[in-house]
């Protein structure tokens, strides 16, 4: 199971996160804006208010996305 160390929100609806493993990958968010449980995070005030809970991520709107998900789904970036 992959634990998530830190997650930044991006003005472009994308998520730079940083796994245990040292890793990190970027998720692209705005294909999953057109589904119900995430068209509130097309106001970017509220995407921005993503909270890491280790092996997930969530909004205030119960919106959420697995680690496993983002790590698998996103494409790895340079480290900083």
């Amino acid at each position: 199971m992959r634990t998530i160390n830190t997650i930044r929100a991006n003005d472009d609806w994308t998520l730079d996160v940083s796994f245990a493993n040292g890793e990190e990958r970027r998720y692209d968010v705005r294909p999953l804006l057109r589904k119900e449980a995430f068209r509130d995070l097309e106001d970017l005030a509220i995407f921005k208010t993503v909270r890491n809970g280790g092996y997930f991520v969530e909004w205030d709107n119960e919106a959420d996305l697995s680690a496993d998900t983002l790590y698998l789904e996103g494409s790895p970036i340079g480290k900083r």
